[in-house]
């Protein structure tokens, strides 16, 4: 019996969502100012600097002259970085840096569109340090994120891959080629009018929070908006699991001990 060539010929089909603001609602390349800061590899003016920064980002002041220069100020930045303290700060500061920030809006679009089997694809231009491991919590599948050059185990202050503007669309449709993605029948989802390019690579296009400039955009082209509003803890339940069970575990240690010890009494 011949198959069935609709069936197995059948594209796949993918969710790709932009990071800052969009999934999270803040500047994820600025949110680990904190931890970076208190290990040294930022002083405080840097600290100063990526801050005003962020808070243009979260007023959508920022336009892409002004992205461009944050772009060239962090790779100065981070200009001769270990990477593997890079990972250790990111790693164990994760949940305290991004956790409380994710919005609940984008943590349940995700779930559906696993549910309906699409790939989810995280597309952002922080670097890929950062962004994999938000990418991992989340449960996406594949990352798009900006690539540094490293050498000797340092980051030299090159990128080899700025995932920014119509980078993200390149990247996109290399994956989709690579991957089987069906693109006329894939979702994209960001913010920023910067990734305009993005939306326009996908048959169903969506702006989540938008700035000024790609609200009016998504009007003439007839893309989708969404509303994010509701920034949460990813795990909120299970540390909250983990730690009635720790003292549940620890009032039924006392009270078996304190039976022990009255039983002994008894005894004596």
């Amino acid at each position: 019996m011949d198959e069935d060539p609709t069936q197995d010929d059948r594209l796949r089909e993918a969710a790709f969502f932009d990071l800052d603001k969009t999934i999270i609602a803040t500047s994820s390349a600025t949110a680990f100012s904190r931890p970076f800061l208190a290990e040294g590899l930022l002083t405080r003016r840097s600290v100063v600097r990526t801050a005003y920064a962020q808070l243009l980002y979260q007023l959508g002041g920022a336009d892409e002259d002004q992205t461009e220069r944050l772009r060239a100020q962090l790779s100065r930045m981070v200009a001769g970085w270990d990477v593997s303290q890079v990972s250790a700060i990111v790693a164990e500061t994760l949940h305290e840096s991004i956790d409380p920030t994710v919005y609940a809006e984008a943590v349940a679009l995700i779930a559906e569109h696993h549910a309906a089997d699409r790939d989810v694809v995280v597309v952002s231009a922080s670097g890929a340090e950062v962004v994999e491991p938000i990418a991992a919590i989340l449960g996406a599948d594949h990352v798009i994120a900006t690539r540094m050059n490293v050498a000797d185990g340092r980051y030299t202050g090159e990128i080899d891959f700025y995932a920014y503007g119509e980078n993200k669309a390149l990247a996109i449709r290399e994956l989709a080629e690579a991957q089987g993605y069906d693109l006329d029948a894939s979702y994209a989802y960001s913010d920023s009018i910067t990734d305009a390019p993005m939306l326009g690579t996908v048959g169903h296009a969506f702006a989540v929070n938008p700035d000024r400039a790609l609200r009016r955009l998504a009007v003439e082209r007839g893309w989708g908006a969404l509303s994010f509003v509701r920034p949460v803890p990813l795990f909120p339940r299970r540390a909250r699991i983990v730690t009635a069970g720790a003292v549940t575990l620890v009032v039924v240690a006392a009270v078996v001990t304190a039976l022990a010890i009255r039983r002994s009494r008894r005894r004596r």
